[in-house]
Order: C-alpha cells, then structure tokens, then sequence
C-alpha cells in the first residue's frame, strides 16, 4: 500500500496549544499510539523550542492563535483544546489575554465545530482546571461540585466550560473535559513553581513563597495526565467531565524543600513574600470516575524529582 493512502487511513486528531507543556506531551504520545496529528499554535512565549515533532510523517503544524482560526482541520475525529494561558499571577496583573485565550478562544472553536455538517462533526476534549471550583478546606471535590473560582485565570476556565455545556445542549455538540490538578514535569514554562524554584536555586537565588507557604495542592506527572486523557478520549463518553489526580498533597513548602534538599541546599533557603491576591488554600479532587475507565497514576513527584533534575541540567 503507498504510503500516501497508509497515512490517510490513520486517525486524525486535531490539537490546539500543542507546543505548550502539557500540550507537547499529549502529542508525542498520540504519535506513538499511531494517530495522525494536526497541531493548531500561534507559538506564545510559552512555546517548547526542544521539540522534534516536525520530523514525523504524521505531524503537522498549523500557526494560528484559536481566536482568530477560520476553518478546523478536514476529517479530524477529535479536537482536544489544550490552548489556554495558565499562569495565574498573570491573570491577575493582566487578564485580558486569558480572557481572550481561555474563553473567546474557546467560543470561536464551539462555532467552527457548529458550523460542519453534524455528521463531520469531531468531538471536542476540551482541558480543564481543577481550580474552576475554587478551594476545598476538607474532602474532595466531585465532578458535580459547583464551580466557584477563586481568579481571574480560574474564571475564564470555568466560562469556557459553561459555553461548551450551552452549545452541547443547544446545539448538540459532542464534548468531553478534563480536569487535571498542578501537573509537573520536563519541558515545563520556567514560571511554574517547579521549574522556577530550580532555576532559581542553580543560580544561587532563594526562591519566594507566597505567605507562609502552607497552601496545599495535588502534584499529578505530566504523563499520567496524558494517559488519562487519551483515555477520555477513546473511552470517555459525551457530555462527561472526568477529573484527573494522583492524591499526592504537598504544600508549596514542601516541594521546594524537597528541591532545596535534592540539589544540597540548606533546607531554609527560600523566603516568603506577600500573599496573592485571592489566594487559594486547598485544592483537592476526586478521581474515581477516570479510574474506572482503567486509568491508574504511575509516577510520584519524590520519585520522579531526580530524574526531572538531570534532565534540567542536560
């Protein structure tokens, strides 16, 4: 069979902010399962440059911010929207991108799935935020808590999520979210908590914390959170939200001790700053629902932080 018709038989997945962190991860792992991926990115400063993906048969690149796009990719089954700004400092010193980004972007790529013939339709994955329901002081959010956001980054995921429920029932678009905790992992944007307390302590910089550092999130392996992904979309069901965790709690505190302890530095060698604006104390989900599609969490952030830095320093 010529290798044109082999490639055209294969799966084709749309993905948009796939030169993102997360984004990035999830591609190379379709790749390897075999799919044919369209990569929809307008390339922000958030974009990985590390990447080989344009050396692969089934790969391709389309730059454009998801604002902006006109038209989605021909015969693609799915289209999983990772595109977002994600930083929340930012949103709070200037939200209008996130806005844009985050549920604009979102509503112009409801309206381009709409607008194709129902039978042409792809089914849209769209990713998610465990913090579109704000804090949690006990127990767990479920996938049917209220949403109360707490930011203005949390904020605009939460409506892009009401637009997809809208469009569903009045329009009768086929999706599927996904909420994950913090992920970590190689290739990470430098001004995550992880990666940044590393490049700061290599060069000899005390890394700040916001006020006493006791705020507590779950820490999920970027790869755990794209096999649950991949899960949701080749066995979740329409309509469906699955949050993703792996029950790892540690406070911001902790982790960069562990860092601090991991790259011999005093164990006091950080300060703390002023606390952020609407500062969240707890974020904690539920993931039960996922795991009865058979997905299962393989990675821990003690086991992994070694390796995470030999790779930063490769």
């Amino acid at each position: 069979m010529p290798k044109k018709q082999q490639k055209q038989q294969k799966q084709r997945i749309a993905v948009t902010g796939g030169l993102g962190f997360i984004g990035s991860h999830f591609i190379d792992l379709l790749l390897k399962k075999g799919y044919y991926v369209i990569n929809i990115d307008k390339r922000t400063y958030a974009a990985r440059t590390d990447l080989s993906f344009d050396k692969n048969p089934n790969y391709e690149l389309i730059v454009e911010d998801i604002c902006l796009l006109k038209h989605l990719p021909p015969n693609i089954s799915y289209l999983v929207n990772f595109a977002a700004e994600s930083h929340v400092d930012n949103s709070i010193l200037a939200n209008e991108s996130f806005f844009e980004s985050n549920t604009r972007g979102v509503y112009n790529l409801l309206e381009l799935i709409r607008s194709k013939d129902p039978s042409d339709r792809p089914v849209l994955i769209h990713i998610s935020t465990d913090e579109v329901y704000g804090d949690i002081l006990d127990g767990s959010s479920k996938e049917n808590a209220p949403l109360t956001p707490s930011n203005p980054y949390s904020a605009s995921k939460a409506a892009a999520e009401q637009l997809i429920n809208g469009w569903k029932r009045t329009y009768g678009i086929k999706a599927r979210i996904s909420r994950s905790s913090n992920n970590y992992g190689f290739g990470q944007y430098p001004e995550k908590l992880i990666p940044k307390t590393m490049h700061l302590v290599s060069k000899n910089i005390k890394m700040t914390l916001h006020g006493d550092g006791s705020y507590q999130r779950e820490w999920i392996h970027v790869g755990d959170n794209c096999n649950a992904i991949l899960m949701i979309m080749e066995k979740g069901e329409d309509g469906e939200t699955y949050n993703i965790s792996s029950g790892e709690m540690l406070t911001n505190l902790e982790i960069v001790k562990l860092i601090l302890s991991h790259m011999k530095k005093p164990g006091d060698f950080y300060e703390f700053v002023e606390n952020r604006i609407g500062q969240d104390i707890r974020y904690s989900i539920t993931s039960e629902k996922i795991k009865k599609l058979g997905w299962q969490p393989k990675m821990n952030f003690k086991k992994y932080l070694p390796n995470y830095l030999k790779l930063m320093k490769d």
